[in-house]
């Protein structure tokens, strides 16, 4: 998923808005020093994601039998091989409810 800088800062904030009334969270760095770590592993994240992506499209347009994006073989394709590279990097996929 793309992101702007600006929505990533703002989801940075709104992180650090949830920390702060959070009384389980002390801080031991200033809020900004810390909103900035999350904004870098936010970016961090979609780098990988975006890699993975690359990847996985490249993967199913290598296959022998030509398969049609926006199908149901080529999304059923997309969604194993996505999970499987990010299972590969170590990242957790995280499920929409």
């Amino acid at each position: 998923m793309r992101l702007t800088r600006e929505k990533t800062v703002r989801l940075s904030h709104r992180i650090i808005d949830v920390l702060v009334s959070s009384p389980a969270v002390d801080f031991i760095e200033d809020r900004d020093t810390i909103r900035l770590e999350v904004v870098n592993i936010l970016t961090a994240l979609l780098k990988l994601e975006e890699q993975v992506d690359v990847e996985v499209r490249a993967k199913i347009s290598s296959q022998k039998k030509e398969i049609l994006e926006g199908s149901e073989e080529w999304d059923i394709l997309y969604r194993k091989y996505y999970a499987e590279g990010l299972k590969r990097l170590g990242v957790a996929e995280v499920h929409a409810r």
